[in-house]
C-alpha cells in the first residue's frame, strides 16, 4: 500500500526504521497506532501529499521497522526512544521542523516528541488519545474493560508474548475489531497488511516492551513533566470518535489543557480508528489546523 510514496530506510542506533514520503509543500510528519503500520494512512495520506511533503514511518516494533531487543528498563520502546526515532526520519528527509499528525500508540510518540524537541514540532494534532499518565490515573472498570490489552501486554514476559506468538492475525481482528465500526471499517489490503506485520519474528516482543514501556519509564517521563510544569507550547489539536472508549471515560479536551498551552478540539462521529472510519473529516481538519 502508498506505493505512490518513495521508500527510504533510516538507521538510528541500530535500529532500521522504515518510512516513505510523497507530495510537495510544508514537511508533515505521520505517526500510526496499534496493532497497525503506515497503512493505516492509506485514505488520508494520498490527499495531504497534494499540498503537503508527507513522510509516514512505521514506529520501532511494527509494520517494517526493526524490532530491537526487549531490556529490564524498557528503554529500547520508550516514547523518548520512539521520539528520537522520528527526528532521525525527518532530519533524512531533510526537515528539522515539521508538523505531526499522529494517532493511538503513534500520537504517544508524538506528545514525548513535542515535549522533548519543540524546536521541531511547529503544530500537532493527535487522534483519539487522551495524556498516558491522565489516562493510568483516571482508570475506572469501564476503560479496563475496553482497553484490556493495556493490562494484559504489560504482564511480565514471556506469557503475553506467547499468547500474541500463537496467534498474531486474531489478536490484530479481537483488537481492532471489537471497536465501535468493527472490521468493516478496514480496506482488506489493509487489514493484511496489519496481519502481516504482525506475524514477523520478534513483533510480540515489541508490542509488549512498548506497552510495558508505556506503564513504566514513559510515566516517570511524563511525571517529570508536570513537575517541572513543562507544557506543550505547540498549537494543539485533538481529536476523537465520539463512539469511542476515550469519548465515553475521560474528558479530553480537559486532561490536555493540563499538559499543553493552546488546545482545541472535538470528537467526529465514528469510533476509535478516525483516519479509517471518517477520513474525509480527518483530512479536512488537517488542511485546516495544519496549514495555519
Amino acid at each position: 500500500m502508498l506505493n505512490s510514496f518513495q521508500t527510504l530506510t533510516v538507521e538510528r542506533d541500530g535500529v532500521q526504521l522504515h518510512s516513505r514520503v510523497g507530495g510537495e509543500g510544508p514537511p508533515l510528519l505521520l505517526l500510526h497506532g496499534h496493532p497497525q503500520s503506515m497503512a493505516m494512512w492509506h485514505r488520508v495520506a494520498p490527499e495531504l501529499a497534494k499540498t503537503r511533503r508527507v513522510v509516514l514511518m512505521d514506529l520501532r516494533g511494527y509494520g517494517d521497522s526493526a524490532r530491537p531487543p526487549a531490556d529490564a528498563e524498557h528503554v529500547n520502546h520508550s516514547k523518548r526512544e520512539m521520539a528520537l526515532d522520528a527526528m532521525a526520519v525527518m532530519q533524512q528527509h531533510g526537515f528539522d521542523r515539521f508538523d505531526v499528525l499522529a494517532h493511538d500508540r503513534g500520537a504517544r510518540v508524538a506528545h514525548r516528541l513535542a515535549v522533548d524537541h519543540p524546536q521541531a514540532v511547529q503544530r500537532m494534532m493527535l487522534l483519539d488519545i487522551a495524556p498516558t499518565l491522565s489516562m493510568y490515573e483516571h482508570t475506572s472498570e469501564a476503560f479496563a474493560r475496553a482497553y484490556w490489552h493495556w493490562f494484559f501486554l504489560i504482564q511480565p514476559s514471556p506469557l503475553p508474548e506467547a499468547l500474541l506468538d500463537a496467534g498474531p492475525a486474531q489478536y490484530v481482528r479481537r483488537v481492532m475489531g471489537s471497536r465501535h465500526a468493527g472490521l468493516a471499517a478496514f480496506a482488506p489490503e489493509a487489514l493484511a497488511e496489519y496481519e502481516r506485520c504482525a506475524a514477523l519474528p520478534g513483533t510480540s516482543v515489541s508490542i509488549c516492551e512498548d506497552y510495558r514501556a508505556s506503564a513504566t519509564i514513559d510515566l516517570e517521563h511524563d511525571r517529570a513533566d508536570v513537575a517541572a510544569g513543562r507544557k506543550l507550547t505547540q498549537p494543539l489539536r485533538v481529536l476523537w470518535g465520539e463512539h469511542g472508549a476515550v469519548a465515553r471515560c475521560f474528558d479530553v479536551l480537559s486532561l490536555w489543557r493540563e499538559r499543553a498551552l493552546d488546545v482545541s478540539g472535538h470528537a467526529l462521529p465514528c469510533g476509535h480508528y478516525l483516519a479509517e472510519e471518517a477520513p474525509d473529516r480527518v483530512i479536512a481538519e488537517a488542511q485546516t489546523f495544519l496549514t495555519v
